[in-house]
């Protein structure tokens, strides 16, 4: 007999938010079903999703395990920020993302941000919102990085827990793998409460971008 999973069980299971995973559900790209309203996944369906996607991509063959290197995220595109609202700190990071030679069209950022969050909030806990999306108009992954020194106002959160660190991700539609990998990093790394206490107590872009890249 298959198991079954919720969305939450398979966020967490992906390590992802749930809004991810929904968004994966409606549009068809994750096997699943609906009761009434609620999503429902086989276990079995969903392990062999993620293996085809690890599998199947020869470009995310190449990626390091720890796929938030470098290259995705620079100590340019951290931004430390003593107060702000929820709506500041999206607009600020699709600036700093667009000045990425990977992002050709801020707009289409923009609006792919805001849409997805109008889906549910990407504050997955622990302090940590981590908005994300794929769009056409993105040529590879990238990522930019907000550290708000008082809790961000207006950002909703799983745990109900204020947030302070935002992880903004951008990719093309194609890039599954090297996508979840990111925000499997970037949510391991900061469920480590030492490590977001040393992020949020620091102004230097350096140093938390030293603590977010993966060892190369």
């Amino acid at each position: 007999m298959h198991e079954i999973m919720t969305i939450e069980e398979v966020a967490a299971y992906m390590r992802v938010s749930e809004r991810t995973v929904y968004d994966w559900a409606q549009k068809g790209d994750l096997p699943g079903g609906k009761l009434g309203t609620t999503w429902r996944f086989k276990r079995n369906d969903v392990e062999n999703w993620v293996n085809s996607r690890l599998s199947s991509k020869p470009v995310a063959a190449k990626v390091k395990s720890g796929a938030t290197s470098s290259a995705t995220l620079t100590a340019e595109r951290v931004l430390i920020i003593e107060e702000a609202d929820k709506n500041t700190v999206l607009r600020r990071l699709v600036d700093l993302l667009a000045e990425s030679p990977f992002v050709h069209n801020r707009d289409d950022l923009l609006n792919g941000i805001f849409a997805r969050e109008e889906l549910m909030s990407t504050g997955i806990g622990f302090g940590v919102g981590v908005p994300h999306v794929r769009i056409d108009s993105v040529t590879d992954l990238v990522m930019a990085v907000a550290v708000c020194k008082r809790p961000i106002a207006g950002y909703s959160s799983l745990d109900n827990e204020p947030v302070q660190i935002v992880c903004m991700l951008a990719a093309r539609p194609d890039q599954h793998a090297k996508y979840i990998r990111a925000l499997s990093t970037v949510s391991s790394r900061l469920k480590d409460a030492e490590t977001r206490k040393l992020i949020v107590a620091s102004d230097n872009p350096s140093f938390i971008h030293s603590q977010l890249i993966a060892t190369e």
